[in-house]
C-alpha cells in the first residue's frame, strides 16, 4: 500500500511568519492570481512552474519581513542589483517553461509586477529616507532619528506582539517642544504618524498598519515634579498634585507619591514598564481603580498635540476629587495654542456634559465609548493626538491597612463571582472603611503563577479575590476584614488578613507575578478594569 506525501503547511520558501501562503500571494499578486493557482493545483498543472512562482515570492516576502536585510541592500547597491537581477531571471526561467500556456502566463506577469514594485520600493525608500532626514533637520537632533533595523524591530508591535508592518522611522524626541513641529513635518511628508509610549498595550494600538508609518517614542519625556498642593479651578481649598511627562514609567509615579504619604490611584499591572502618556490614552486603571477611579477621574490637566500640528491644553473644572460619574454636570476648558506653543488661538472651548455619561452603570470603565463626547486624549488610543505631559491628583491613604486574601473553590465559578460585589457591597455600607483596591485572579491566572493555596485544601482555588481596606479606625478596619472572612465562607470561600506592610505586600506578589508572566508569553490578561465595577 502506498500512501501520498502529506501537502506542505507552507510552499513560500522562507515563510516563518504568521502570514498564510494565501495571504502572502494575495499580498503581492492579488486574490485572483490566488485563486487562478488553486485552480491550476486542482488540475495538477502547476508543477515546477509554481514552485519557481513561490522561490521568487519567499525572496521577496524574507526581505519585507526583515529590516536587517533592507538595511543591507540599502547600503550596498550592487548587492540589490544582483538581488533584483537574480529574480528577473528566475522568471524569464518561468517563462521558458510555460511553454504559452495562457494561465502560466498570467502568473508570470503577475509575477513581473511584484518584482518591479519591489524594485521600486527599495528606492522609494531610500529617497524618502532622505527627505525625512531633510524635513526633521533642526527640528530634533539628528541621533534622534533611527531607521536602524533594530529599533524598527522593536517599534512593529505592542504586548499584542502583532506584527502587520515595519515603521519606516522611529523618532525619539529630547523634549515635548519638538513635538507639535515634528507631527507638522511628518504629515507634510504624508506619513503615517503612532504615538509610542511603553508598548504595554493589549490592543495594538502602538502596530504599525501601514509601511509609510512614523513611531514618535516619548520615552524621554521624564518630566516628574515635586508634589504641590494647589488650588484646583472652581474647588475649595489646596490639593497635592503632581506634573509628569509622558514618558515616566508609571510606578516612578507611585513612588513619589508614597514619599509624600500620599497615593497614586493609576496603577495597571503593567506600571513597571508602561508609561504615563499610554495611561492616558488608554484610560488605564488597576486594583485602585474601585476606590479612586481610573485615570480620567484623577487627572487635572493635560496637554497634546493634535494632526494639525497645534497644541491643547485640557483642564478639569469643578474636580469632585473622585469619581466622574458621581459628579452631575462635569466641565472641561479646552484651549488651542499654535505650534511654537506661544500664542493661544481663539477662546477656550467649554465641553460640558452629564458625569453619569462617562460609565455605564455594572460596567465600570467602559471601553466601548471611544468617544467620550469628544473629551481629546483620553481613551483615545493615541488617534486624536500625542500627549506630551499630564497633572494628576494626589490621595490620602486612612493610616490603618489590612489587605485580605480571599480564596474560592467548589465546581461552579458563579458564587464565587457573587461575591465580589458581596464584598464591595458589605464596605459601602461602612462609611468608617473604605475599599482602596480590589482585583481578582481566575483559575486561569491561579494556575500560571503556580499560586500556592493558602486554605487547608489539596486543590488550588477557582479563584482568587485580592482586597485592600483601609480607615482611620484599627478598630474598624480590622472588624470589616474579620466579617468578610466570616461573609466568604458562605461561597465556598475562605479568607486570611495581613497587617504588616510586608504581609500585605506578599498578597499582592501573585498579581505582580501574573503581569510579568503576562508580559513576557503575551498568553492572557487580567481584566482590570471591567471586571469590577466602579
Amino acid at each position: 500500500m502506498t500512501t501520498s506525501p502529506p501537502s506542505r503547511l507552507r510552499e513560500i520558501p522562507y515563510n516563518y511568519t504568521s502570514f498564510t501562503d494565501r495571504e502572502i500571494v494575495i499580498r503581492y499578486l492579488g486574490e485572483p492570481i490566488w485563486q487562478l493557482i488553486e485552480e491550476l493545483r486542482e488540475s495538477r498543472r502547476t508543477g515546477r512552474s509554481a514552485r519557481m512562482l513561490f522561490e521568487v515570492l519567499g525572496d521577496l516576502w524574507v526581505i519585507d519581513r526583515n529590516p536587517y536585510l533592507q538595511d543591507d541592500l540599502l547600503d550596498n547597491p550592487q548587492r540589490r542589483k544582483a538581488l533584483i537581477g537574480a529574480l528577473w531571471h528566475r522568471l524569464d526561467q518561468f517563462e521558458s517553461r510555460a511553454n504559452g500556456n495562457a494561465k502560466a502566463l498570467v502568473l508570470l506577469s503577475a509575477a513581473r509586477q511584484a518584482v518591479e514594485r519591489f524594485a521600486q520600493e527599495l528606492v522609494a525608500i531610500e529617497g524618502l529616507r532622505a527627505r525625512i532626514r531633510q524635513s526633521l533637520a533642526g527640528l530634533t537632533q539628528a541621533d534622534n532619528l533611527d531607521f536602524g533595523g533594530l529599533t524598527r524591530v522593536a517599534h512593529a508591535t505592542d504586548a499584542t506582539d502583532w506584527r502587520v508592518e515595519f515603521p519606516l522611522v522611529v523618532i525619539m524626541p529630547d523634549q515635548a517642544a519638538e513635538v507639535a513641529p515634528l507631527v507638522a513635518a511628518l504629515i507634510a511628508l504624508e506619513l503615517t504618524i503612532i504615538p509610542r509610549g511603553g508598548g504595554t498595550g493589549y490592543t495594538g494600538s502602538a502596530v504599525p498598519m501601514d509601511r509609510r508609518a512614523a513611531v514618535i517614542n516619548t520615552e524621554k519625556f521624564t518630566r516628574l515634579d515635586a508634589v504641590v498642593y494647589r488650588e484646583l479651578p472652581g474647588v475649595p481649598g489646596r490639593h497635592p498634585t503632581v506634573r509628569v511627562g509622558a514618558g515616566v514609567v508609571t510606578r516612578r509615579v507611585t513612588e513619589l507619591a508614597e514619599t509624600s504619604g500620599l497615593i497614586f490611584a493609576v496603577d495597571p499591572t503593567s506600571q513597571h514598564a508602561s508609561t504615563i502618556g499610554g495611561n492616558i490614552a488608554m484610560n488605564a486603571g488597576g486594583k485602585k481603580a474601585v476606590r479612586w477611579g481610573t485615570t480620567l477621574d484623577n487627572l487635572v490637566s493635560w496637554r497634546l498635540v493634535t494632526p494639525q500640528a497645534e497644541w491643547l491644553e485640557v483642564e478639569r473644572l469643578d474636580h469632585n476629587l473622585g469619581k466622574i460619574h458621581e459628579q452631575d454636570r462635569v466641565r472641561f476648558r479646552i484651549t488651542r495654542y499654535d505650534q511654537a506653543n506661544s500664542r493661544s488661538l481663539g477662546e477656550p472651548r467649554i465641553l460640558e456634559c452629564p458625569g453619569a455619561s462617562f460609565r455605564t452603570p455594572g460596567l465600570g470603565k467602559d471601553v466601548t465609548d471611544k468617544a467620550l463626547h469628544g473629551l481629546p486624549g483620553i481613551q483615545k488610543e493615541g488617534c486624536d493626538g500625542l500627549v506630551t505631559e499630564a497633572c494628576f491628583l494626589l490621595h490620602r491613604m486612612p493610616p490603618h491597612q489590612r489587605t485580605l486574601c480571599l480564596e474560592f473553590f467548589g465546581a461552579e465559578i458563579g458564587p464565587a463571582v457573587a461575591a465580589i460585589v458581596a464584598v464591595k457591597d458589605f464596605i459601602e455600607a461602612r462609611p468608617e472603611v473604605f475599599l482602596t483596591g480590589l482585583e481578582h485572579l481566575d483559575e486561569r491566572y491561579v494556575r500560571a503563577v503556580g499560586y500556592s493555596t493558602k486554605a487547608n485544601r489539596r486543590e488550588r482555588p477557582k479563584m482568587l479575590l485580592l482586597a485592600d481596606l483601609a480607615s482611620d479606625d484599627e478598630i474598624a478596619v480590622q472588624a470589616a476584614a474579620e466579617a468578610l472572612v466570616s461573609l466568604v465562607q458562605g461561597y465556598d470561600g475562605e479568607g486570611f488578613i495581613a497587617v504588616s506592610p510586608e504581609a500585605r505586600k506578599s498578597f499582592w506578589a501573585d498579581r505582580a507575578r501574573t503581569a510579568a508572566i503576562s508580559a513576557h508569553t503575551n498568553a492572557f490578561k487580567i481584566n482590570e478594569d471591567v471586571v469590577i465595577p466602579l
